[in-house]
C-alpha cells in the first residue's frame, strides 16, 4: 500500500473531466474532426477548477548501519539510528509523516512505501522502481552508501534531523565532497545540489516537491498553436521551447479551422447551446456586460472550437496568433473571453503565440496549481509597474470569479474582452524572460488598483516588492506571467532541473 491516495483536488479534478469528456488520451489528426458534438453541459462555470499532470511519485529510502559494540575503541558514528530496531522504528515515524505530508499537498502526490538500506546493492536494487523522485533519510552509513542512495538519473531531495527525531549522522557530514554548490567547486559533483538538502522541516520538503511537480510535467508538454508559433523579438524561441524543453508544438493552420468557425456559425442547434451558455455567464455573479451580446455567444463558439483542437491533439495547452487580426473577420468576435474561458476551467491558454513567454506559463501553471496572466509590462517608476492584456483569466485562485467588466477588445474596439478586477492588496508572483536567452527573472508584486487607462482591458497597478530599480535594467517592452501568491522559491529551484538562468529580485 502506498503512503497517500489522490487528494481532495485530484478527485474533484477527476470528477470534472469526467463529467466535462475533457480527458485528452485519445490523439487525433486536427482535420479529421467532423460537426462538433458539444454537450449543452460542456461549459459550467460551477464546475471544479481542473488539476492538470501527472501525479509525483515519490521513493523514500533510510540508509543506516548497524554499529556493533568493539571493546575499548570507538565503534560509533553520530546520529540514533544504528541498529536495525532503531531503523524499523525510524522508518514507521517516516511513514506517519509522509502520509500527514501527502494530506497537505495541493497537487498530485503519491508517496511508496520506506524502503530500508545498508548497503550500495541494496539502494541499487532501489534505483530500479517506477519513481519520479527519491526522498532520502541518511541517517547513519558511509559516504559510498550515500552516493549509491541519490542516484544518477533521478531528482533527489534529503532530509537530516536534528530535533524532530533522533539525530542523524549525515546532518554533520553532509558537505560540497558529495553536492554540487552554485559555484561549481564539488570535486566529484553528482546531481544533487546542496539546495537539495532539508533540515526537520517538512514545509521545505513539500514545496521542492511542488517544484519537481512542475518540472515533470512542464517537460514534454503539448500546445496547440492556431496560426503557428513565434517569438517577441525571438522568431528562435519556438525552436528553445522544441529542443531545451522538449515542448511539443502542434502547428494548426487557420485554413484548418475557418470552415470549421463558419459551419458552427450556421449551425442552429451549436448556436442555440452557445446563447444558454452565454445567458449561464451572466448568472455568475459581478459580470458586467459593456459590449454587444452576440460577440460574447459567438466566443463561446471558438471556446468550443478551441477545446475540440485540444481534444484531438491530446494537449492540455493552447495559443493563437494573429489574434488581433486573422481570427476577427473569420468568428465575428475576438479570441479574448474564449481565452478567458479556457484559463478559468483548468486549461492553459495564451494569445499571440509567444514562445518567449509560454515555456514560463506552462511551468508557473504546474507549480502553482491556478491560472496564469500573460500581460505586457511596463516601464517601473517608484515601485510601481502596470501590468495589461485584454485577455486575463477571471479564476485567478483556481477557485473564486473577481469581478469582470466584458468590453470591446482595446485596439479594435471589436470583440469581446474581459476587465478583470483583481482584489488590492492581493500578492501575486511574476516570471519575466529575457527574451529566448535561458535567463528568467522573479520578483513579487502587491496590486494597488484596477485602473482604465487607455491601454488593453484587464490592467493593475502593482507595487513591486524589494529592489524595484533592478527592473529598470530588464525593460524589454516584453510579455510577463502573474500568478497569484509567492512561488519564487519554487521556481528557482524548478529552473536548474530545466537548464534556466534564474534571478530572483529578493524581498527588501
Amino acid at each position: 500500500m502506498c503512503c497517500s491516495c489522490l487528494n481532495r483536488r485530484d478527485f474533484l479534478s477527476a470528477s470534472a473531466g469526467a463529467i466535462t469528456g475533457v480527458g485528452f488520451a485519445v490523439r487525433a489528426a486536427a482535420g479529421s474532426a467532423g460537426k462538433p458534438n458539444w454537450d449543452a453541459d460542456l461549459w459550467d462555470p460551477h464546475r471544479p477548477f481542473l488539476t492538470l499532470g501527472k501525479k509525483l511519485r515519490v521513493q523514500p529510502i533510510l540508509m543506516y548501519r548497524v554499529s556493533h559494540p568493539r571493546k575499548q575503541a570507538s565503534w560509533k558514528s553520530w546520529g540514533g539510528v544504528q541498529s536495525d530496531a532503531a531503523a524499523a522504528e525510524e522508518a514507521e515515524q517516516i511513514g506517519k509523516e509522509l502520509r500527514s505530508l501527502a494530506k497537505k499537498a495541493d497537487f498530485p502526490l503519491e508517496v511508496l512505501p520506506v524502503v530500508k538500506v545498508k548497503s550500495a546493492e541494496e539502494a541499487t536494487r532501489v534505483h530500479k522502481g517506477d519513481y519520479d523522485v527519491t526522498l532520502l533519510y541518511p541517517a547513519s552509513g558511509s559516504g559510498g552508501v550515500l552516493r549509491a542512495c541519490m542516484g544518477r538519473d533521478r531528482d533527489a531531495v534529503i532530509f537530516v534531523r536534528r530535533r524532530s527525531g533522533p539525530v542523524y549522522y549525515w546532518y554533520e557530514a553532509l558537505s560540497v565532497k558529495y553536492l554540487r554548490t552554485d559555484k561549481g567547486n564539488t570535486p566529484d559533483p553528482g546531481h544533487v545540489w546542496v539546495h537539495d538538502v532539508v533540515v526537520d522541516d517538512y514545509a521545505e520538503v513539500l514545496w521542492r516537491l511542488r517544484a519537481l511537480y512542475g518540472v515533470k510535467n512542464f517537460l514534454g508538454s503539448r500546445i496547440v498553436a492556431l496560426g503557428g508559433p513565434m517569438g517577441k523579438y525571438a522568431p528562435n524561441a519556438p525552436d528553445v521551447a522544441r529542443k531545451k524543453h522538449k515542448i511539443e508544438i502542434i502547428d494548426v493552420g487557420y485554413k484548418d479551422i475557418e470552415p470549421r468557425i463558419k459551419s458552427a456559425l450556421a449551425d442552429k442547434d451549436l448556436m442555440a447551446k452557445a446563447e444558454r451558455w452565454t445567458d449561464r455567464l451572466f448568472m455568475v455573479p459581478l459580470t458586467d456586460l459593456k459590449t454587444d451580446r452576440k460577440f460574447v455567444v459567438n466566443a463561446f463558439v471558438l471556446y468550443g472550437l478551441f477545446k475540440d483542437l485540444m481534444r484531438e491533439n491530446d494537449a492540455h495547452a493552447f495559443t493563437i496568433r494573429s489574434c488581433m487580426s486573422t481570427i476577427m473577420p473569420m468568428s465575428k468576435t475576438t479570441a479574448c473571453l474564449t481565452l478567458m474561458l479556457l484559463n478559468d476551467e483548468g486549461l492553459l491558454a495564451f494569445c499571440e503565440s509567444d514562445f518567449v513567454v509560454i515555456p514560463a506559463g506552462i511551468l508557473l501553471r504546474y507549480i502553482s496549481g491556478k491560472p496564469v496572466f500573460m500581460h505586457n509590462s511596463t516601464f517601473p517608476h517608484k515601485g510601481i509597474v502596470t501590468c495589461a492584456h485584454c485577455s486575463a483569466p477571471r479564476r485567478m485562485d483556481g477557485e473564486h470569479y473577481e469581478a469582470v467588466k466584458i468590453l470591446t477588445h482595446y485596439e479594435s474596439e471589436y470583440g469581446a474582452a474581459p476587465k478583470v478586477e483583481i482584489p488590492k492588496g492581493r500578492f501575486v508572483t511574476f516570471v519575466d524572460p529575457e527574451y529566448a536567452t535561458g535567463r528568467w527573472l522573479g520578483f513579487k508584486g502587491m496590486v494597488r488598483d484596477n485602473p482604465f487607462y487607455d491601454i488593453c482591458r484587464s490592467q493593475q497597478d502593482v507595487r513591486i516588492q524589494g529592489d524595484w530599480t533592478k527592473l529598470l535594467h530588464e525593460v524589454r517592452d516584453s510579455h510577463w506571467m502573474m500568478v497569484y501568491g509567492d512561488y519564487l522559491k519554487e521556481l528557482g529551484y524548478a529552473a536548474r532541473r530545466i537548464g534556466i538562468d534564474w534571478e530572483g529580485i529578493p524581498e527588501a
